[in-house]
């Protein structure tokens, strides 16, 4: 390495450096005095939380399975909405340039709306339950999954697809044949990722009226029962140990 690429590097790492610690400054992670006021409360918060409170588990049983339901049908629509999006917005997939830039303005959009905004709206839409779960889960992860799925038919081996077209396939062939035989291992592990994200968020969805465990939980919240929030904290934290190594399970399957 030349001198003046050390002193380029060295210049960017003191950048780098500089941009980091001014963020953590202008957030007020370096106010110690703030975040030393705040340990009695989260302490005295968590002896109120102890032990924690089971006796009205059986009432939990739907709300879990709502929650279940709403992660994988969520993780569906996006599935469904986003496979044709990413082969539209895919440069070497794309029919026309109009089909390309409003793909990726969909996604665009749909990745910028926070899921929780989108529950918030929903939720006055179609009322309490479910089902604006669902459709925020779903609608927020086309933007993140269309966008996955875009880039992996953008990096595909077009050795295959070449061989396809001079057999003279019509487009859906070339994707068929030549094309999603290269990135069904990539989306799949792209769809069990977002599934268990999604699951994680609809306990959060269930905070604006969206239902699930969530809503039970922001219900014990709002009546300070701080047992039964730690005993539905402790819940979801083993639902999503096992949606975790369900996932596991499903990528080694795949691999």
């Amino acid at each position: 390495m030349n001198k003046n690429n050390l002193i380029r590097s060295v210049l960017q790492s003191l950048s780098a450096i500089v941009i980091i610690a001014f963020c953590c400054f202008y957030s007020g992670l370096f106010d110690l005095k703030r975040l030393l006021e705040g340990v009695p409360s989260i302490v005295s918060l968590a002896r109120e939380s102890m032990p924690p409170n089971f006796s009205d588990a059986h009432n939990w049983i739907k709300p879990i399975m709502d929650t279940i339901a709403m992660s994988i049908a969520g993780t569906i629509l996006a599935i469904a909405i986003s496979l044709p999006l990413a082969f539209m917005g895919a440069r070497n997939t794309s029919p026309h340039p109009v089909l390309y830039y409003s793909a990726h303005t969909i996604l665009n959009i749909l990745r910028s709306i926070p899921e929780l905004i989108m529950g918030i709206l929903f939720v006055a839409a179609v009322g309490f339950g479910a089902l604006p779960g669902v459709l925020a889960l779903g609608l927020h992860s086309v933007g993140m999954v269309g966008k996955f799925f875009l880039e992996a038919i953008e990096h595909i081996d077009e050795g295959p697809v070449e061989a396809v077209k001079s057999s003279g396939a019509n487009y859906l062939q070339v994707i068929s044949h030549g094309i999603l035989p290269q990135v069904l291992p990539q989306m799949a592990d792209t769809c069990i990722y977002r599934w268990e994200y999604n699951f994680r968020a609809s306990t959060v969805m269930g905070m604006v009226g969206a239902g699930g465990i969530g809503f039970e939980l922001m219900s014990s919240l709002r009546i300070m029962q701080y047992q039964e929030v730690s005993a539905i904290l402790l819940l979801i934290l083993i639902m999503v140990t096992i949606v975790d190594g369900m996932g596991s399970y499903l990528r080694k399957r795949l691999k």
